[in-house]
């Protein structure tokens, strides 16, 4: 009875899907698993073994698949390896698992069975079924390709009719709204910190070190160093988005204007340069001041590891430059924020006139942004109709390529006056109020600020510091110019 007993041959079955395919019910790896089974029962193979994982057959890292290779490597008996067709294989003709595969097959240590597709690939098949073997597996990739392609096209599609195709960055949200589309919206809370980094980098005052530090203390938000960089020349806050290096114009809202995002990229430019070697440094006045004779920085040196003294680097030849304590610049900027406080009923007098002055503003400021906005509209459609003609073949990819730059720096220059006016209007009386208050305790606040809250005073208020000897001298930015005028002369203001 031993000589009649029929050996049955040991198989293992294996499904596979991609990302892709998970939604198609006729490549679902129950429904693989289903045609596999029923299969080997037909054919009389006792499955050993079965293996069913969702892994893209086109990339080269398959760590999945590597495993189940490993697997049948280390079987000593011949056995059946079952895949539901050649594509489940692989889509790749280069990959090496097939090879490996293919190899064994052609040795008798295996046999590979595609059921949908009719092949069988052991040591007897012919030349012919070798190629059309190869063939399945070029098809494979062909399809494989195509699928990319069309992703591609799609994605590049979304990007030009100004779609994100990824996640939104931080500042904002992605949202599905009732109609089930996609959309992105500012985060309420992430927007303003991201305009608030913006505004604190283009002060001059904050390196992204202080910037770190006052999200910590303000916000208990962890940035590192990288993120708060990433985030500081990130071109999605101004209407664009960078994909593989290249602008495209969003519709989504921003949160910064295009001219502050300049500004910021213009300091973080010159951040590395030798006048801001040691900005990092807690000396209240480093950067601040030059020296009035020869016009080279003033800078800090320590005493004892006590006192602060500010001197003239004397750079450009030695001369008679003074050496002033720390305390002295203070006191002396110290009077210049007493002079600077005014009386309570004159602010409240000022603010009253400012909020009547721009009722009759508001009107205007309508018809400038509805006139803006369909500006916008007119050369947004420009770009969408351009974009047809050149899929059309009506104009040359060049002509597209130049036409889309004039017209999206016609955008860019839109949404940036689109943003002043709405900021100006948002932050109108906030403005005006915060810096009338601010000055009625100029004095109180200077004297008691930490060591960047006094640049940051002195940056907001002053220009062109000097050292003369051993006075400081400056002039005023505005309106603080007028101000101190007024708190000269009173009466001069109200003439």
């Amino acid at each position: 009875m031993g000589k009649n007993k029929v050996l049955i041959m040991e198989a293992i079955i294996i499904a596979r899907v991609s990302t892709e395919e998970q939604k198609d019910a006729g490549n679902s790896l129950p429904a693989q698993i289903a045609r596999l089974e029923g299969y080997c029962q037909k054919k009389g193979y006792e499955i050993i073994k079965k293996f069913s994982f969702d892994e893209s057959a086109y990339k080269d890292q398959r760590e999945d698949f590597d495993e189940i290779l490993d697997f049948v490597i280390g079987q000593k008996e011949k056995m059946v390896v079952c895949f539901d067709k050649v594509d489940r294989l692989s889509r790749n003709v280069f990959d090496v698992r097939v090879a490996t595969l293919y190899e064994k097959a052609l040795r008798d240590e295996v046999e590979l069975h595609f059921p949908s597709d009719g092949q069988v690939i052991n040591s007897q098949i012919s030349a012919v079924e070798k190629f059309q073997f190869g063939i399945s597996l070029g098809l494979a990739k062909y399809f494989s390709d195509a699928i990319s392609d069309n992703v591609k096209r799609a994605q590049e599609q979304m990007l030009r009719s100004g779609q994100w195709i990824g996640k939104a960055p931080y500042g904002y949200k992605n949202i599905t709204l009732e109609n089930e589309k996609k959309d992105i919206v500012p985060d309420e809370f992430e927007s303003k910190i991201v305009l608030k980094m913006y505004e604190w980098y283009s002060s001059g005052a904050f390196s992204m070190r202080l910037i770190r530090e006052k999200l910590k203390a303000d916000y208990n938000l962890n940035f590192s160093n990288s993120y708060v960089d990433f985030i500081l020349k990130q071109p999605f806050y101004y209407g664009e988005m960078l994909s593989k290096g290249k602008l495209y114009s969003h519709k989504y809202q921003t949160i910064i204007s295009k001219e502050l995002f300049d500004k910021v990229q213009q300091i973080k430019a010159g951040y590395n340069k030798k006048h801001f070697k040691f900005a990092g440094l807690p000396y209240m006045y480093r950067g601040l001041i030059r020296c009035a004779d020869c016009g080279c920085m003033i800078t800090p040196e320590k005493a004892k590891d006590k006192y602060v003294y500010y001197h003239c680097t004397q750079y450009k030849g030695k001369h008679n430059a003074e050496w002033l304590r720390e305390e002295d610049i203070t006191e002396q900027f110290g009077k210049l924020f007493k002079k600077l406080q005014l009386p309570e009923g004159v602010v409240d007098e000022t603010i009253e006139t400012l909020r009547n002055v721009h009722l009759g503003k508001s009107e205007f400021r309508e018809e400038q942004v509805k006139k803006l906005s369909e500006e916008k509209e007119k050369y947004a459609k420009r770009i969408e109709e351009m974009y047809l003609d050149r899929l059309d073949g009506r104009i040359t990819a060049d002509g597209y390529d130049k036409m889309y730059k004039a017209f999206k720096l016609k955008i860019d220059e839109i949404d940036t006056k689109l943003f002043n006016l709405q900021k100006a209007e948002d932050d109108y009386y906030l403005t005006s109020e915060y810096i009338l208050r601010l000055l009625q305790n100029a004095y109180n606040l200077f004297v008691s600020s930490e060591i960047e809250e006094k640049r940051q005073l002195l940056k907001l208020i002053l220009q062109n510091s000097v050292l003369d000897g051993r006075l400081v001298k400056y002039s005023l930015l505005k309106p603080f110019d007028a101000i101190l005028n007024y708190t000269d002369n009173p009466t001069g203001l109200r003439s």
